[in-house]
Formats: C-alpha cells, sequence, structure tokens
C-alpha cells in the first residue's frame, strides 16, 4: 500500500477557525429600489417564448449588484491581450490593518497594478466584481500578447473542451495550440493577508522576465490572478467580508458577490489548475486532503495531479530553508499523505472543492504557518509580525511557482484531463473508483479514500400539481444555470422513468460536461456519520431538498426524448389575479419579502385563515402588481377578507450576521442588539418582535437592561427563540415551559421532519437543516409543536453522531419537537431546535422564520 497513514486520527488546527432574478431599479448607492410599475407576467411565459433563453445565467441586475463585472468581460468581447486599463484610485486608508504587517494596503494596489500594466505587454486587468463593501476586485492575465484573431480562436477551444469533449480529445491543433489556463486566488479570508504580496510580486517577475522557461509558459498558459477576494476584511483586519460571511463557504450557495464572481471566473476562464492562499497551519499545509473525499469529483484525475503538484510545492516549500529552531517554521504537511482525517473535502463550500466541477484538475488550499492575525496582530510588535509576514510571503510565492512550474511541465495532460472530465459527464460514464492502478504514482490510497456515486438519469423539477412552489423552483432553476448547469422545458406533458409530468416541467439531463455541480445541487447527499468520526465542516447540503422546491430524481428513461427547450433561466411566475381580493402563500422568502414590502407601503395586508397566507384587499392591485413584479411571485384570487390585519413588523435581532443577512433579505426592518446594546439603554420602542440565536445574555444584562426587556415581553412583545441562545432566554425569562435538549454539538446535516401544518412551518416541503441540532421534550400546557424530527432515521444526508456519553444522536431526537410555539400571557413565542437561516442552505425554510416573526407580532 505505500506510505500507510497514522493508525489514530491526527487533527490540523487552523489558527483561525443566489441566483435569483432581481427586479430593481438601483440607485446611486446601489440600494433597491421600488421599480416603476411594469404590465405582471400572468401564469408563466408561453413556451415558444424566448423565456430569456439569450441571458447569460446571472441576471443584469446581479451583476450591477456586484459589481459589473461580468459587463466589463462582455465588452471585452473581440479584443485580444493584452487589455489594459486603467484603475481608478482609491483614497488612502491609513487604518487598513496590513499596513502595520508590512503589506500592501488596499488602496496600494491599483497603483502598483497600473504600473506593472506598464512594463510590457503581458499583463492586463479588468474589474471582474465588486465586494460587499463596495471595494472592486482585481483580476490580473498574464499570458503572452494576443490578437483579436488569436483570443477568439483560444475562446472556441475552450468551448469545445467542455461542450464537445469527445471531439477535442482528437483535436490536434488544440492539443497544440490551447493555452492552458491556472487561477491564484488570494486572500479569501480577509486576515490571511500575504497571497497577495506573493501574488503581485510573482505578476511584477511574469511582466519583466526574459528568460526562456517564462516566455514558453506564457505562451502556452494563461495565468490568471485574484489579487485580493476580500479587501473588505483585508482593510478591517477580518475573516469575513462586509455582510460578516466567510466567504469559504459560501460557493454552493453563492450569497456574496466577492463568491459569485469567482463562480463566474471559474466558469468562463475554465482553468485547469487552481491554487487558494490562506493562513496560518505550520507546517505549511498543502492539500490534497484526507477522506472523506467528495463523492460527485472524477477523483481519479484530480487526485492524480493535485498529488503531484503537492510535492512539488513541498519541496519548493521546504528548499526556503526555513527551520523550526531558526525562524519557528515546521515542515511542510500534505494531509491526504500526512493524516488520517480531519481536513476533508466533502463539502463543495470551499474554492478548490467548487472548481473541479467546472474543470479544475488540480486544486489546492494552501494554509501557510505563520500566524500574523486575531491575538497575535494585538500583542506582537510589528517587527515581529512584519517578519511572519515576510516569510508567509516567501511561501506563497514559493507554491506559487511550483504550480506554474507543473502546469509548464504537465500541460498536455491537464488539457487531456480536464477534457475527460466533461466526456464523462456529457457520455454518463460511471465514476471511477480510486486505487494504486488507477492513480498510478499516488502511495497510501485505501478503501477510506473511495468515495463514488451513482448518477441518476435525469432530474426533473415538475410544474402544476406537483410542484410545491413555483418561486422556489424559478430560484433553484437561476441557480442551476448560475452554475453553468444545462436546464430544459418541457413544451408537452411527458413521462419519464415511469412518473407523469406537466408541460412546464424543467429537466436536467445528467449527460452533460458539469453533472458533478447538477448532482452536488439536486441530491440528497449521503449519510457519513460511519465513515469518519470527526468533519471541517458542514457534511449535508442538498439544494434540491432544502430550497423548497419539489425534484424528483428519475434513475430510468430518456430525457433527451422529453419534448423540450433548453432556458437561460427560469420562466416568470409573477401574476396578480384580475379581479377579487388577493391570496399571497407564505412558503418563501420572496413571498415574505412582498409582503414586508406592502405593508412598508401602509397597505392593510390580513392573515388568512389558513395560517400560511395573507389576504390583500383588491383595491391595493397596483401594489401587489409592484411586488408580484420585483419578487416574482402570485397572488391568486380570494374572496375571503381575513382576520387580523398584520402590520409592519421591526425585529430586534441577537443573531449570527447570515441570519441578519436573511432577515434583511426577506425585508425585515431590523436593528442588531446584543448583550452590550442592551446594556448601553436599548430603546424597545423600535422593536416589536426579539429574534435571539447568538451574543445575548440575560444573566450578564445589567439590572436596568434585565428591567426594560422582561417589561418589552410582558407588555407583548414577541419572542422568537434558535439554539442554544434562544432556548437559554426563553428559559431565564420564564417563557414556554419546555425543556431544551441538546444534541451533538458536531451534529450538521439535512434532516427529514414532519410539519404540522400550523401557522410555523405549514406544510412545509419535509425538510430541514441541522447544526448543533436541538429538541424539546416536556411541553407544558399551550405549548404547540409546529415541527417535529422524522421518526426512525431522521438524518436524510450529513453527519450525525452519538456524544461520548451515547446520547444526543439522531435516534433521540427522532420523533421529538423541533420547532415549538405558545404564548405566555400576550407574549408569544416561537422556539427553533433546527438551522433555518443557515447560510443561505435551507432556503426553502426561511419564510417558517418569516411566519415565526410574523406571527408573534
Amino acid at each position: 500500500m505505500g506510505i500507510s497513514r497514522p493508525s489514530r486520527p491526527v487533527l490540523l488546527t487552523a489558527s483561525a477557525a443566489a441566483g435569483t432574478l432581481l427586479f430593481t431599479a438601483l440607485t446611486p448607492s446601489g440600494a433597491s429600489a421600488d421599480p416603476a410599475p411594469r404590465p405582471v407576467i400572468r401564469d408563466e411565459a408561453p413556451l415558444d417564448s424566448p423565456d430569456r433563453a439569450a441571458r447569460a445565467p446571472e441576471s443584469a441586475a446581479e451583476r450591477a449588484l456586484d459589481g459589473g463585472g461580468a459587463g466589463a468581460a462582455l465588452a471585452a468581447k473581440g479584443r485580444g491581450y493584452p487589455r489594459e486599463q486603467r484603475l481608478p484610485a482609491v483614497p488612502k486608508n491609513p487604518a487598513d490593518k496590513s499596513i502595520k504587517l508590512g503589506l500592501t494596503p488596499y488602496h496600494a494596489i491599483a497603483p502598483r497594478l497600473n504600473r506593472i500594466q506598464g512594463i510590457g505587454d503581458r499583463v492586463s486587468v479588468e474589474t471582474a466584481g465588486r465586494s460587499a463593501g463596495g471595494h472592486d476586485l482585481y483580476l490580473v492575465t498574464v499570458t503572452a500578447p494576443e490578437s483579436a484573431r488569436e483570443t477568439a480562436r483560444q475562446e472556441r477551444m475552450r468551448d469545445r473542451i467542455e461542450n464537445a469533449p469527445a471531439a477535442a480529445a482528437k483535436d490536434k491543433a488544440l492539443k497544440s495550440a490551447y493555452k492552458a489556463p491556472v487561477f491564484i486566488n488570494n486572500n479569501i479570508h480577509g486576515n490571511e493577508w500575504e497571497g497577495t504580496d506573493a501574488a503581485l510580486k510573482l505578476i511584477e517577475k511574469l511582466a519583466k522576465a526574459k528568460d526562456t522557461k517564462t516566455r514558453e509558459l506564457l505562451a502556452h498558459h494563461r495565468l490568471y490572478f485574484n489579487v485580493t477576494m476580500n479587501p473588505d476584511g483585508r482593510i478591517a483586519g477580518t475573516r469575513e467580508n462586509a455582510n460578516g460571511f466567510d466567504l469559504n463557504r459560501d460557493f454552493i450557495t453563492a450569497t456574496q458577490p466577492e463568491t459569485r464572481a469567482v463562480r463566474r471566473i471559474a466558469i468562463d476562464k475554465q482553468p485547469t489548475m487552481m491554487l487558494d492562499l490562506h493562513g496560518y497551519v505550520n507546517g505549511t499545509l498543502i492539500e490534497p486532503t484526507t477522506p472523506p473525499h467528495g463523492e460527485n469529483y472524477e477523483y481519479d484525475l484530480f487526485l492524480k495531479n493535485s498529488y503531484a503538484n503537492a510535492l512539488g510545492m513541498e519541496k519548493a516549500v521546504n528548499g526556503l530553508g526555513y527551520t523550526e529552531q531558526k525562524d519557528g517554521v515546521l515542515p511542510a504537511v500534505i494531509p491526504f499523505r500526512d493524516q488520517q482525517e480531519g481536513w476533508d473535502d466533502w463539502p463543495p463550500i470551499f474554492t478548490p472543492q467548487y472548481m473541479p466541477f467546472h474543470g479544475a484538475v488540480a486544486a489546492h488550499t494552501i494554509e501557510f504557518p505563520m500566524q500574523v492575525n486575531n491575538e497575535e496582530y494585538d500583542s506582537q510588535p510589528a517587527a515581529e509580525l512584519r517578519r511572519r509576514s515576510a516569510i508567509n510571503v516567501d511561501i506563497a510565492g514559493a507554491a506559487m511557482k511550483a504550480t506554474l512550474d507543473y502546469a509548464r511541465g504537465h500541460r498536455a495532460s491537464l488539457i487531456a484531463d480536464q477534457i475527460e472530465v466533461f466526456r464523462r459527464g456529457a457520455t454518463g460514464a460511471k465514476s471511477v473508483e480510486i486505487s494504486e492502478e488507477t492513480v498510478p504514482g499516488v502511495p497510501g490510497i485505501g478503501p477510506e479514500d473511495v468515495y463514488t456515486t451513482k448518477f441518476p438519469r435525469a432530474y426533473v423539477i415538475p410544474a402544476g400539481k406537483r410542484q410545491r412552489s413555483a418561486a422556489a423552483t424559478a430560484r433553484l432553476v437561476d441557480h442551476l444555470r448560475a452554475n453553468d448547469v444545462r436546464v430544459r422545458r418541457a413544451t408537452r406533458d411527458f413521462r419519464l422513468g415511469g412518473a407523469s409530468y406537466e408541460k412546464g416541467s424543467y429537466v436536467v439531463d445528467m449527460r452533460q460536461p458539469k453533472r458533478g455541480i447538477a448532482n452536488v445541487i439536486l441530491a440528497d447527499g449521503r449519510d457519513i456519520s460511519d465513515k469518519v468520526s470527526a468533519m471541517y465542516d458542514i457534511s449535508g447540503w442538498s439544494l434540491g431538498r432544502l430550497w423548497g422546491a419539489s425534484v424528483v430524481s428519475a434513475r430510468k428513461g430518456d430525457p433527451a426524448a422529453v419534448p423540450s427547450r433548453a432556458v437561460g433561466s427560469a420562466a416568470r411566475v409573477g401574476y396578480v389575479a384580475p379581479r377579487g381580493n388577493l391570496r399571497l402563500r407564505l412558503d418563501d422568502p420572496r413571498e415574505v419579502a412582498a409582503l414586508n414590502s406592502l405593508t412598508a407601503k401602509g397597505v392593510s395586508v390580513r392573515r388568512a385563515a389558513d395560517g400560511g397566507s395573507v389576504i390583500v384587499p383588491g383595491s391595493a392591485r397596483r401594489a401587489a402588481r409592484d411586488a408580484a413584479e420585483k419578487y416574482d411571485v402570485a397572488f391568486s384570487a380570494t374572496k375571503a377578507r381575513g382576520k387580523d390585519v398584520v402590520r409592519r413588523t421591526r425585529v430586534a435581532a441577537a443573531v449570527t450576521p447570515g441570519e441578519l443577512f436573511a432577515l434583511r433579505e426577506m425585508n425585515f426592518d431590523v436593528v442588531p442588539v446584543s448583550t452590550a446594546v442592551l446594556n448601553d439603554g436599548f430603546d424597545w420602542r423600535k422593536a416589536d418582535v426579539l429574534f435571539v440565536s447568538s451574543g445575548l445574555d440575560r444573566a450578564k444584562l445589567k439590572p436596568a437592561a434585565r428591567k426594560r426587556l422582561d417589561a418589552f415581553l410582558a407588555k407583548g412583545g414577541g419572542f422568537v427563540g434558535r439554539g442554544a441562545a434562544g432556548a437559554a432566554l426563553n428559559e431565564a425569562a420564564g417563557l414556554l415551559p419546555v425543556t431544551a435538549v441538546q444534541g451533538n454539538g458536531d451534529a450538521n446535516g439535512v434532516v427529514r421532519v414532519r410539519n404540522a401544518g400550523g401557522p410555523v412551518a405549514g406544510s412545509g416541503a419535509g425538510y430541514g437543516f441541522v447544526y448543533a441540532p436541538m429538541w424539546f421534550t416536556g411541553l407544558g400546557d399551550g405549548v404547540r409543536v409546529e415541527q417535529a424530527y422524522a421518526n426512525g432515521k431522521p438524518l436524510v444526508s450529513g453527519h450525525w453522531r452519538a456524544d461520548a456519553s451515547g446520547a444526543g444522536g439522531p435516534a433521540d431526537a427522532a420523533g421529538e419537537a423541533s420547532v415549538v410555539s405558545g404564548a405566555r400571557g400576550s407574549t408569544r413565542v416561537v422556539l427553533f431546535g433546527t438551522e433555518p437561516l443557515f447560510r443561505g442552505h435551507p432556503k426553502g425554510v426561511f419564510a417558517q422564520v418569516g411566519r415565526a416573526v410574523v406571527g408573534v407580532r
């Protein structure tokens, strides 16, 4: 078996821990504004209409919000290289956290790139997008000059590799002339700075170099550098962007503009290799990773190249001569070879674990060794921080240069392997199990490394009666298209895999080049609880189950025989009934957003008797038309008048950044609070509802703050709690009589649930998401079970074991209440034991929180 792994787990510890169409006008500041009224599309676009099929996978409004990067790329069509542009100056910011480290502050990057562009004819710079905080993202291309004709030829070859892989494999001209792309992504975590500086040094060196090796490299490759993916965090010294998101957890959901920009680079540039530069793990960590390995990769091709390149990077990094005794630097580590588990590539949320689905056959996270962030940044003298940063820049540069050496020496096989990835997808080939025979040259491969999947023949996203949510369907289809997945829409009723479907249903034929990402998005996933003892991050993520649309897997049948046409985006679902009062379902976050837009305008909306919808008077049809167009939701006709009036809800939220983002996405009027904010004298007249999941501990409130909180609740202020913090405040304030039971804190995944049909969960989709799951027992009088974990085996996919004591596992949670509601006096309460707003993953569950917040008002 070659080199064996340790017999016991060796866990590495780091020092630091959607494609929805937006019909909005943009104010100069980038904020949304109500659009001018336009005719509402009734029912759906005719099946013989263009259906916006010519639209690229991302909408124009998304591109505008992301900073126009895609527009810049479109403007570059018909041009060769170099494509020099003068980057605008950025005001100097003496508070930029990189300055203390002797590194390049964000405001100095544009002037330096402008200077480098003037050195010769190899370097081009474009703006790939804009960060959440409004900073430009700089994409640098380094390559030998190309005429416009040659650039067009390169694009045709790139397209041929993906869309005609069998022909590309036989194309001798392509093999000879195609410039194999390499992508280097830097500074995705804002307080892991040094990749940016190493990239700038390398770009300048490549611009000046006259040696044969460099000329050969640039003649046969395009090198792409995302100089800083997270300028917000770089400036502020934070891991997250300005929205508080960890961008290296965002790739499958793509909630943030920075992530969408890199997704666009992945699709448009189609790199054969990529690096993602991080810190800080000593010694330098160089992927490939430990098990479990993503089951949707062509992992044999990926591992072959990634492991060989890792060896080259290891040699280059160790060859710099840094030692533990002299410098505090340990030798480099390759987790696949050196560790048993704990640094996996199972979830597609990280950059190198996402890139293979767009053709990368080598992709790596690199963690340089010398910590300079967090407590070290504050406690170490500047001279020591600069010494460490210089070492990290040196190591990052060595990894980059070794990767370029590998690309230059293996160009033909990298291109061939990328073609093979797409060929397997297009032909429906079986996954290849890795072994020392199928991946020669990689020692230590064992059964613990084998992860494959059996792809279905197709997925169907039904229309009509079999579809739970048309709004969720549109979002999911647009997300598939944004990820370059081919989708078709049936022009007639049809049968597939033994089931009947209505005209207008969407079909995803899994014989397509990017079947891997299609399966990542739509498949249930796998329960891997028995495979490894620990996971680095999430283990389940099925958007096919969590985004609210009904999705059916077809194992048999011929989707090519379905009468259909290709779509560029989902059909509009916006509709307003021409007569009568109007019913708006609240099953989707866009529907909740539409409700909140109406109440903000003073429309007299009332609760429907079913608890899961609201009634809009026919007199407000114009406002409903605006909401239907802006949020792409349907208002059906009803004779009902509704009950209580739904008023604009103001939410005081002690929540995570992701939850805050989701609440605002649903148009709630939100003010963030915390223990500190309440102790400073928060004015409760600004809030109708308190939502707590993080950062608020009643025991740490000053007596006056505790008294004001209790008075708010006693006077009828609503309360929504999630997780341990929400349950703790519920108990401390003496609200619902329940016992909160904490499951294994390491558990996470997609779970089956039973919805009780009440005002919070409604009929639901039958799925939820958990992260450190909780459930409720000992339910007292007046407590209603809104949702419960399914009996038997609630976990669909993910990693959920009992803890060391044998408790806290899915068997203990089965059948228990996961969401409860009730009242204490005039205070209405909802408690969640699930994670209904987790990082954009359970979009189809967001509305449960929306309904809870509105319901406790």
